[in-house]
C-alpha cells in the first residue's frame, strides 16, 4: 500500500496577524507570515491604494509644474488635478487590489503556504507597472 505525504502549514498556536505594514529584512531573524486569506486580501489592498496614491500623485504634482509660467487663468481650476487623480487612483487600486489579493491569496491557501509580508508589496508594485505599461500604444505587431 502506496503512501503519500501530504505538507500542510497550519496557523501556528499563539498566532497574531502582524500589524500592516510589518516588512521585515530578511537577515533578521524574526519574519512575518500571513495564514489568513482575509489578511493577504488586505494587505495586498493597502500596499495597492498606498502605491496608487503615491504614483497617481507624483503625475499630478509634475502636471501642475508644467504650468508654471504659464497664465494665471490655467490655474484656476488646476487644484482640481490632484483631487481627479487621487479618486482615479483609489477607484483603479480599489479594484486592482481587490482582485489580485483575493487571487494571489486563495493560491496560497489552495497550495497550504503562508505568505511573506513582501508579497503584497510587491503585487502592488506589480499593479501600478501593469497600469504604466499599459498606458502606452502598442506599436508592434503583437
Amino acid at each position: 500500500m502506496e503512501t503519500r505525504s501530504v505538507i500542510r502549514r497550519v496557523k501556528p498556536v499563539g498566532y497574531v496577524t502582524p500589524p500592516f505594514p510589518s516588512l521585515h529584512w530578511p537577515p533578521q531573524r524574526d519574519t512575518y507570515s500571513l495564514y489568513d486569506l482575509g489578511d493577504m486580501w488586505r494587505f495586498t489592498l493597502l500596499w495597492t491604494l498606498i502605491i496608487y496614491g503615491l504614483v497617481h500623485l507624483g503625475a499630478a504634482g509634475i502636471a501642475l509644474m508644467m504650468q508654471v509660467g504659464k497664465k494665471k487663468s490655467n490655474w484656476k481650476f488646476l487644484w482640481l488635478v490632484p483631487l481627479l487623480y487621487a479618486a482615479v487612483a483609489g477607484a483603479e487600486a480599489l479594484l486592482a487590489g481587490c482582485l489580485v489579493g483575493l487571487v494571489v491569496g486563495a493560491t496560497y491557501k489552495a497550495g497550504a503556504f503562508s505568505m511573506s509580508t513582501w508579497i503584497p508589496f510587491i503585487w502592488g508594485w506589480v499593479n501600478v507597472l501593469i497600469l504604466i505599461l499599459s498606458s502606452f500604444r502598442i506599436q508592434g505587431g503583437l
